[in-house]
């Protein structure tokens, strides 16, 4: 019998109005379990339990609120090869990408916890005699989580642990394709003694229980992760209501290769950042930007070093890339190869479809030589695939680097000082990284974009209360 995931609605686990199944995308004949769907009236009911909660919770102490998250912390980490196994069986991460990102989850709710702790404000002479000034922050009031698949224990940590530090109470709406993980998430936090409707998980479709969050006058806040025309449609309808919204949409991020860098080392932050995790990461390297010098040798690396790769069932030891998650990003990426191929870029290795000892979404990582104007070197595709673009020097690999709509994460391959100083502070991104893959950050330092790839205040971090609270002023007259 396949396992069934309720959602949990104001201290309840309880049925959907129908039922989805959740497949392993290494294993299509392997249903990791059956969720149930929520519609409107099931996600008004827990926007109204988070409504009612607020109070209660927003007035409780920052002792109370570090426990619980500390407690949810230390369980996700105790149990981080059962979820980690969970995670790769369900989104198709392997094995030790899985492990370590439900390991980044617990330490996010341990991190807030600790800021629970740490909430500041200010207490100022005021401009006129007799008078104080205070400025502390208060919690915004409920908190809409809308989070994608690719991340599905770390992305809802960052979202839900600030959330639920600053005092807000919070509706999660987790990606249809990983609701196991969601489900598996929500079941610790409510053994975590959260006062019921603090914290609610309703899965179900974008178009019933992600509007009716958007739309919800009883939602103050919304936090977005995933594309950018769901974003753009967010945004929309939060401002015509005057919520406050903070969007995560994506990227393409360039990784540029200058004649002097080390050359082991480039190749290994262009293959880190574009092919693991398939490619499936916001911050994944999608444009290799080499100056001429050395543009044919690093291709001809990179090539053999993607040969080498080992594609295959997320959960076996020696694989290194594990399948495309779904059967339409399969499809997605493929027909980008075929966009590349007929617009005149040119395929180096891979970008197949594979057959592995059981049925799944396998593809073979894509590398093309491109021009900057090619729809591959533009648009996200969010797969593993790349492309090489050639640059006559560094100034002019600066030009492609910021030659795109998104501005999320871009690298810097050198051994000059002065170069990776002057890239990271002319670069048009969020994110900088010299010397490292694209993908890949810290969870207690701000994250997020500029242009098409943000909006809003930054995710994690101590930046996190700048979205998560309000700020208030008080004078008194003594």
């Amino acid at each position: 019998m396949a396992q069934k995931f309720k959602n949990y609605i104001n201290g309840r686990w309880e049925n959907g109005v129908t039922t989805g199944a959740s497949e392993n995308p290494s294993d299509l004949a392997d249903m990791v379990g059956e969720y149930s769907r929520a519609d409107i009236k099931q996600t008004q009911e827990a926007i109204r339990a988070a409504a009612d909660a607020r109070g209660a919770w927003g007035g409780s102490t920052p002792q109370r609120r570090a426990d619980a998250l500390d407690q949810i912390g230390s369980e996700i980490i105790a149990r981080k090869n059962e979820l980690g196994e969970l995670l790769a069986r369900e989104e198709g991460k392997t094995l030790p990408e899985a492990v370590g990102e439900t390991v980044r989850a617990g330490n996010i709710f341990k991190f807030f916890a600790g800021e629970s702790l740490r909430i500041g404000g200010e207490r100022l002479a005021s401009v006129r005699p007799g008078v104080d000034v205070e400025v502390s922050r208060e919690p915004v009031g409920v908190v809409g989580i809308i989070a994608p698949w690719n991340f599905p224990l770390a992305i809802p940590a960052w979202k839900i642990a600030p959330a639920l530090a600053y005092g807000n109470t919070v509706v999660f709406k987790p990606a249809e394709l990983v609701t196991a993980c969601a489900w598996a998430l929500a079941e610790i936090i409510s053994r975590a003694g959260l006062p019921a409707g603090v914290f609610n998980l309703v899965m179900g479709s974008g178009r019933q229980v992600g509007q009716a969050l958007v739309d919800s006058a009883q939602v103050d806040a919304i936090s977005f992760t995933g594309s950018v025309a769901t974003g753009e449609q967010i945004l929309k309808a939060t401002a015509a209501r005057r919520a406050k919204v903070q969007l995560e949409m994506g990227g393409k991020n360039p990784l540029i290769v200058l004649n002097d860098a080390d050359m082991e080392q480039a190749v290994e932050c262009a293959v880190q950042g574009a092919y693991f995790s398939t490619g499936q990461r916001c911050t994944a390297s999608s444009r290799f930007i080499v100056e001429a010098g050395v543009h044919d040798a690093f291709v001809s690396r990179v090539r053999d070093r993607v040969k080498a790769l080992r594609v295959g069932h997320a959960l076996q030891r020696d694989t290194e890339i594990g399948p495309v998650v779904s059967s339409d990003q399969l499809a997605q990426n493929l027909s980008y190869v075929e966009i590349g191929r007929n617009e005149g870029a040119e395929l180096v290795w891979g970008g197949e479809a594979l057959t592995r000892d059981t049925r799944g979404h396998y593809m073979s990582p894509a590398l093309f030589l491109a021009q900057p104007q090619h729809r591959i070197a533009r648009e996200e595709i969010f797969g593993p695939v790349a492309c090489v673009l050639r640059a006559d020097d560094y100034e002019h690999a600066l030009s492609l680097a910021n030659d795109t709509p998104f501005g999320l994460c871009a690298g810097i391959c050198t051994t000059s000082l002065k170069r990776a100083t002057h890239f990271k502070r002319h670069i048009q991104a969020g994110m900088a990284m010299v010397n490292l893959p694209t993908a890949g950050v810290d969870y207690h330092v701000p994250f997020g974009g500029r242009k098409g790839s943000s909006h809003g205040p930054r995710e994690q971090g101590r930046y996190a209360a700048e979205f998560y609270t309000t700020v208030k002023t008080a004078y008194t007259f003594a």
